[in-house]
């Protein structure tokens, strides 16, 4: 998604960026105090700092029938995660919102999301809740799925699953707002249109991963849902949220709202 950006193969006479990597939880944690202009965010997320960002149009991480995954050393059915310990990759991810959506009932273990093959595998935790490559790797470990979210949503609600965004201070100007919108977008777009030189860049950020299940992987969450959110995402979504403060799970009731 960056990758016009950090190239700058796309540029801006208004803004210009400096990059952060770090892992969503994290970035969720800091948006909580507004830390960055521009950040990246767990739609679960959003409630808790709708105050301080709104939502960008484009950059949104949707799974389409498919998503984050319950995974065991065994196999079991999924009513059986009830009442299990389960390493998760943090209270205010898309993923564990979408768990405790279909099963309320579990022990929560906060784990770095790279280390949860290994938390399940060693046995410290019953299931983990698996986001990123891991979706695609955790077979090689020998482990099993036992649920898939986005599969599970899209056959409930008939609708793909929000998981990340992006998100920018309200504080800032309009014209700035706008601005880092149609550099967003364009980033996107560039990418996608230049896919190979993209995921050349984007490979030195993998993890335990090979050209072929990296574009695999790109091409599952990187889409025209990225590109725009359109008027599905911004549905999907607020179901989600919906839900989630419907369960108790999300302290007030919010309405998702875009930048373009």
């Amino acid at each position: 998604m960056f990758y016009g950006l950090a190239t700058k193969k796309i540029r801006s006479s208004l803004v210009t960026f400096r990059h952060v990597l770090e892992d969503i939880e994290s970035l969720n944690r800091k948006a909580l105090e507004g830390q960055y202009h521009l950040t990246a965010i767990s739609y679960h997320a959003y409630p808790h700092v709708a105050d301080k960002y709104v939502l960008m149009a484009s950059g949104s991480s949707i799974g389409d029938g498919y998503g984050p995954m319950l995974v065991a050393m065994r196999p079991m059915e999924p009513d059986e995660v009830r009442s299990k310990r389960i390493a998760v990759p943090g209270k205010l991810t898309s993923a564990y919102l979408a768990l405790k959506l279909y099963e309320p009932d579990f022990e929560a273990v906060v784990t770095p999301f790279d280390k949860i093959l290994t938390a399940v595998s060693e046995r410290s935790v019953d299931l983990g809740l698996i986001i990123h490559e891991a979706q695609l790797t955790y077979h090689k470990t020998g482990l099993h799925r036992i649920l898939d979210l986005g599969r599970w949503w899209k056959t409930k609600f008939d609708l793909p699953l929000p998981l990340g965004a992006n998100a920018l201070l309200r504080s800032l100007p309009a014209e700035v707002q706008s601005e880092c919108c149609r550099l967003m977008r364009e980033s996107i777009q560039y990418a996608l249109d230049h896919r190979e030189e993209a995921l050349s860049y984007a490979l030195q950020f993998a993890r335990d991963m090979d050209t072929r299940l990296a574009d695999k992987f790109v091409g599952m969450y990187v889409n025209q849902y990225t590109v725009d959110c359109g008027e599905i995402v911004p549905k999907a979504a607020q179901k989600m949220l919906d839900l989630g403060y419907e369960a108790g799970l999300i302290p007030r009731r919010v309405e998702v709202e875009f930048a373009r």
